[in-house]
């Protein structure tokens, strides 16, 4: 479905189709949230694509909208104003389709593209490994040529969402170890291939099936689940990080700021809570978290019009990556800190706030850690926007 709507009467129509269509109990900030069902949120990615709010500057000929950035920016802007549940598709989405559209032949983007849109396949990412860590040129996973195909040896870690994904974007090398950034390829791996085992990974928030273990044994991959040339991984992996960092969920800082939103609005319903929001070091700190999120929208929109103009992005993405996700932790202790001043029999909302925050608290651990570490991004900071020396 696509609406020929520009500027206001795009963002009007977002807001509307949100407003007649998100399914009772879905926002973490409203009475009665649940946590929705795998299924569930499936159901309801894939009417917001037939809605023409996925996939927006997808081509239409892989079941895209084939709408700008800047669209693209303004739907973000209305979903994250909303606690809805994160996305149970953004590997495909964010990684896997925008990879395959840059490298993929014409016959990949027709297999997979609508696919990924209509939710009718999820994926997951194969880069990290046990002994590389946030050292991707150190991968150690092997692709063999097998007649026209492939065979794949390895293991994987911190592989989100691998036990529901049908395949995975994996990171091959097809070299010598000591080739580092040469002989790399990337792969859509079926995951019921014969060969794949996964292995979840508790969670410190005591969630099952977010990240799991993927050991890969002599697994078959045909020519046609090649993903570019053999040689081309480490540039396409590059740029699926690069995408990662700077453009991905685009609704972060708006969802941030419902948190915050959230946040107040739990302790003024609560004596013990309400007098710290008049309190000056606590009113310091939450205001320090406006000017943090008022930072993450404005790194965002400067990059909208940079790639719009056909910019490439580059280190700058880590920049973003860097601060969002420093600033995140940030917020998400300050609002723990002062959640565990409630009162003994604090209300409804704020035992429904207390839950979600220990919920985002939990995960922003992990913030500073995908997608590349904060020690990583620092290093791209350093060498590449700052130009410092090595040091020795």
């Amino acid at each position: 479905m696509h609406h020929d709507l520009s500027g206001e009467a795009f963002r009007a129509h977002v807001r509307d189709w949100l407003s007649a269509n998100v399914p009772p109990g879905f926002l973490a900030d409203a009475p009665g949230y649940t946590t929705p069902t795998l299924q569930q949120c499936r159901d309801f990615e894939a009417a917001m694509h037939r809605a023409g709010l996925a996939g927006i500057t997808w081509p239409r000929a892989y079941g895209g909208h084939g709408r700008t950035l800047r669209e693209h920016l303004v739907a973000n802007q209305e979903i994250g104003r909303l606690a809805l549940p994160e996305s149970v598709s953004s590997i495909g989405k964010e990684l896997a389709g925008p990879i395959i559209l840059a490298i993929g032949t014409e016959e990949q983007k027709q297999r997979y593209l609508p696919a990924i849109l209509e939710m009718r396949e999820m994926w997951c990412q194969g880069f990290s490994e046990p002994e590389a860590g946030s050292d991707l040129a150190g991968l150690r996973t092997r692709a063999t040529r097998d007649g026209a195909g492939w065979r794949i040896t390895g293991q994987k870690i911190w592989t989100s969402g691998a036990a529901k994904a049908a395949r995975c974007l994996l990171l091959a090398r097809t070299g010598p170890l000591e080739d580092r950034h040469k002989g790399l390829a990337l792969f859509a791996v079926p995951m019921d291939a014969p060969g794949i085992r996964v292995r979840p990974i508790r969670q410190i928030n005591d969630k099952d099936g977010g990240f799991a273990e993927v050991f890969l044994d002599d697994v078959p991959v045909g020519p046609e689940d090649a993903l570019g040339a053999p040689d081309e991984g480490w540039n396409a992996a590059i740029r699926v990080l690069g995408i990662e960092r700077a453009t991905n969920r685009m609704y972060r800082a708006w969802r941030f700021e419902n948190e915050l939103r959230h946040l107040v609005a739990a302790c003024r319903q609560d004596p013990a809570l309400a007098p710290l929001l008049r309190d000056g070091a606590y009113r310091q700190r939450i205001a320090a978290t406006l000017v943090d999120i008022e930072m993450v929208k404005g790194n965002v929109e400067p990059v909208v019009e940079a790639l719009v103009a056909g910019e490439a992005i580059g280190a700058r993405g880590s920049l973003m990556k860097l601060h969002w996700s420093e600033a995140h932790q940030r917020f998400a202790a300050l609002a723990m800190e002062i959640l565990g001043m409630a009162s003994p029999d604090a209300p409804p909302p704020v035992l429904q706030a207390q839950k979600r925050f220990k919920d985002i608290y939990l995960q922003a651990r992990a913030e500073t850690i995908y997608a590349g570490t904060t020690e990583i991004q620092l290093g791209i900071i350093a060498d590449r926007v700052l130009n410092l020396p090595r040091g020795k």
